[in-house]
């Protein structure tokens, strides 16, 4: 069962986080081990492991970057262990940008970061999980993949 069965909810890349926390609350109501204390050994290790579960999909679904990445390893285009080559173009504009890292270089991060959100806004928004094509969903894997980067900069600033 994926974490989209489990809250019964459509797949999207964009979970209503008010959706999302309703369906939270039924399902611990429904599943914390709490309330399995009286029920025998199987039952309570069945209800850890299923409030387990909820607590992971609920991590993921409300981390944009994790659901998007939950999404496309659902629909086997994404490996953990997976080197993606990202363009060459993109790369080297990284690495200027990370060779003359400054004050204001969280300013221009989150504009190369719009630039690259632009061209799979209204994928994101509206990815449907039967009439989204193959070359879209691999636009947000390649997309996935430039804001994975870019944080790694952010972090290491931050850091």
């Amino acid at each position: 069962m994926n974490y989209f069965e489990l809250f019964d909810i459509p797949v999207s890349l964009q979970v209503d986080k008010n959706i999302l926390a309703k369906k939270y609350v039924e399902l611990q109501k429904k599943h914390h081990p709490d309330f399995y204390t009286q029920e025998n050994e199987y039952e309570q290790a069945e209800a850890l492991e299923k409030s387990s579960q909820i607590n992971k999909a609920l991590k993921v679904f409300k981390n944009g970057d994790e659901t998007i990445k939950y999404v496309l390893q659902l629909k086997n285009l994404l490996q953990d262990d997976e080197k993606y080559q990202l363009p060459p173009h993109f790369l080297m504009e990284v690495m200027e940008l990370n060779e003359e890292l400054s004050d204001d270089s969280h300013q221009q991060i989150n504009a190369l970061e719009a630039d690259i959100y632009a061209p799979v806004k209204n994928i994101i928004a509206n990815f449907n999980d039967t009439n989204t094509s193959a070359a879209d969903l691999l636009k947000i894997k390649e997309y996935y993949y430039k804001k994975k980067y870019l944080q790694r900069i952010l972090d290491r600033m931050d850091g």
